[in-house]
């Protein structure tokens, strides 16, 4: 299906506005997954024409991905990775787990951007980060694109690795399903529960009545800051 290449025209408008100089483009994958972390790439292109094929990394075909992924590692001016685990995700919920992913991985960066473009349209990330968000980003903007590209190869290679021989890891099928609800991963569920590397407090666990005694009860970040009068730090 044709699709409309990315282009610089968000980058180029941050540097006329604001003055950035250094411009990172940040996308996360894994966020609807029922294992393994979710996980955030920052990636800094400049204003140099991308690879042929660059958009959005659902819009590829994971050999596609494969390959622009390895042009990608010597393309790109800098990026880094940041992963937020399933227990911090159990944790803090996922709007905070995102932040803490895209801190890591904007920290991680040799320089430190003067400016983000933040694939949606919530800015999770917030104070002191200079944000733009752009919905559809990882199609329209070449380093949000980029960002896009390398996490989902990274994130699923990290799945594809999970586990060791015999511990019945293989049942859940992560290499084809990066933690995502297949068939597969479903039916393992049922009959194995849940593994280390699931989100425990996900409301897949209520339908599986002989797991549900597993599931961690998160107060949400809003019922706390309500009973204690204050005001809400974030959206979930």
């Amino acid at each position: 299906m044709p699709y409309e290449a990315p282009t610089h025209t968000v980058e180029r408008s941050l540097r006329a506005t604001t003055g950035a100089k250094v411009i990172a483009g940040v996308d996360e994958v894994g966020r609807g997954a029922w294992a393994g972390p979710v996980t955030v790439c920052a990636a800094i292109t400049g204003l140099r024409r991308p690879p042929e094929g660059l958009t959005d990394s659902k819009l590829l075909t994971p050999r596609r991905r494969d390959e622009l992924f390895d042009v990608l590692q010597t393309w790109v001016t800098a990026h880094a990775l940041g992963h937020a685990s399933p227990e911090e995700i159990d944790e803090l919920g996922m709007t905070a787990a995102l932040r803490l992913a895209a801190v890591r991985a904007l920290e991680a960066l040799p320089v430190r951007p003067d400016a983000v473009i933040l694939d949606g349209k919530h800015d999770y990330l917030g104070a002191p980060w200079r944000v733009r968000t752009v919905i559809k980003g990882d199609q329209s903007c070449i380093a949000v694109a980029a960002a896009s590209v390398i996490a989902k190869v990274q994130r699923d290679r990290m799945m594809a690795a999970l586990g060791e021989p015999g511990d019945g890891t293989a049942d859940f099928a992560f290499a084809a399903n990066a933690g995502y609800p297949s068939p597969v991963h479903r039916a393992a569920l049922e009959e194995r529960g849940p593994t280390v590397y699931h989100r425990l407090s996900w409301s897949y666990l209520d339908g599986l009545p002989q797991w549900r005694h597993l599931k961690k009860v998160r107060r949400s970040e809003e019922s706390m800051e309500l009973e204690n009068g204050g005001q809400l730090g974030f959206d979930f």
